[in-house]
């Protein structure tokens, strides 16, 4: 009996201990997505409406924060193992500001188009640096305060502050510019970046290994590949949804595609809040297994729906079977290198998924122009049906 006290005792006291660095750490991700979200919402009817300018440079404007944060990963990866975890979330969280600040000078300077353009590609630059040295140092810096046995736990956490983050981010800045101006979001954005530095401050700092020997970043993609190559595949299907989900409800004319959005996000949030032990609890590869398995169920669905209801169950599966990949295959991608390079693979392995998100949008475009818009979630089924192989394979592989 004593000792069942004295288990529970211990068990309560870690839940304590786990909350004080997992829910600080939350908040800041959760801050950061805030302010991607909110970029997201008010730019592209900032740059139409108040520059001028079309669709193309809309495009290409947004699509610089994610070209950014992938180009940029393997410095993020080097300035977290050499500097301190802390450093690179705090260094990601600057700059978060500073973009702030560039985006301000934006709107002052509307009535110089070109050079308020200029300004606006300086910031975005700025704010895809800021994501990729916040991630990479947060996930750093839970792991090491955790311990490895809870980086899913931490993984699938701050997964739910990011999606959670741009999905408020988004509509919340539509809001403020319909009551506030155009101005606020921005404003917001500075505001966001001290919560998201206050939030964190006072967490430990990760002691550094300076005399250990980095592994150069090509040899930690290697080491990573199998599990960023699944993770590639596996996110095919939710770029599609993200991209071409409202085009296919206007072509079959099924009406508001808003319900298949918030069954995604919804059921991808409640999969992980309900469900985030599960990585480090049954490891890594039967959860990455389960879930490619629902997610391509939930991506034939949709390929193969003859209703709005039938698409919108396909996203709900879809969001259920995606929301696990990252930090089931995090699980066995952080075990294929020592804790002093973690940054460096984690910030490998996610450029992997910034990579996917590059690459779907363009492929499945072309496969609508050839077919239609169902036959992109059929290869959002295959893409999945891939990492199951590759998953497989290095299964085999290692035994």
């Amino acid at each position: 009996m004593k000792s069942t006290k004295v288990v529970a005792a211990n068990g309560a006291v870690q839940r304590e201990k786990t909350a004080k660095i997992l829910v600080p750490i939350v908040i800041s991700v959760f801050a950061v997505y805030l302010t991607i979200g909110m970029s997201l919402g008010v730019l592209p009817s900032f740059i139409k409406n108040d520059l001028q300018f079309g669709s193309l440079i809309i495009g290409g404007v947004i699509g610089l924060q994610s070209l950014a944060t992938l180009l940029t990963r393997a410095y993020a990866g080097k300035i977290t193992d050499t500097l301190g975890a802390k450093i690179s979330n705090h260094r990601g969280v600057i700059m978060v500001f500073v973009a702030g600040l560039f985006y301000i000078s934006v709107v002052y300077l509307g009535s110089f188009p070109v050079i308020a353009l200029v300004l606006l590609i300086i910031s975005r630059i700025i704010h895809g640096i800021s994501e990729s040295m916040l991630v990479t140092g947060t996930l750093t810096w839970g792991i090491g305060l955790l311990g490895a046995r809870n980086s899913g736990k931490v993984m699938t956490w701050n997964g739910i502050a990011m999606y959670a983050g741009i999905a408020v981010g988004a509509p919340l800045s539509i809001w403020m510019v319909h009551h506030l101006g155009t101005l606020a979001p921005f404003l917001g954005i500075i505001v966001l970046s001290v919560i998201s530095w206050a939030s964190t401050v006072k967490l430990p700092t990760l002691e550094v290994d300076a005399a250990h020997v980095r592994t150069p970043f090509y040899k930690v993609i290697g080491k990573v590949s199998d599990q960023g190559l699944a993770l590639a595949f596996s996110s095919m299907g939710f770029a599609c949804i993200a991209s071409f989900i409202a085009l296919l409800f206007a072509e079959k004319n099924w009406g508001d595609t808003s319900l298949g959005f918030l069954c995604f996000g919804g059921f991808y949030i409640l999969t992980r809040l309900f469900f985030s032990s599960f990585p480090d609890k049954f490891g890594g590869y039967k959860v990455a297994l389960v879930s490619f398995l629902i997610e391509i169920v939930g991506q034939l669905c949709i390929g193969f729906s003859s209703s709005g209801t039938m698409a919108i169950i396909g996203c709900a599966l879809t969001g259920i079977g995606f929301s696990l990949v990252f930090p089931a295959l995090g699980v066995l991608a952080i075990k294929k290198v020592t804790p002093q390079m973690r940054g460096t693979a984690l910030g490998a392995y996610s450029a992997f998924f910034d990579l996917s998100l590059g690459l779907a949008g363009p492929v499945a475009g072309i496969i609508a122009g050839y077919f239609n818009y169902q036959s992109i979630y059929l290869f959002g089924a295959v893409s999945c049906i891939l990492a199951v192989l590759i998953l497989l394979k290095q299964k085999n592989k290692n035994h």
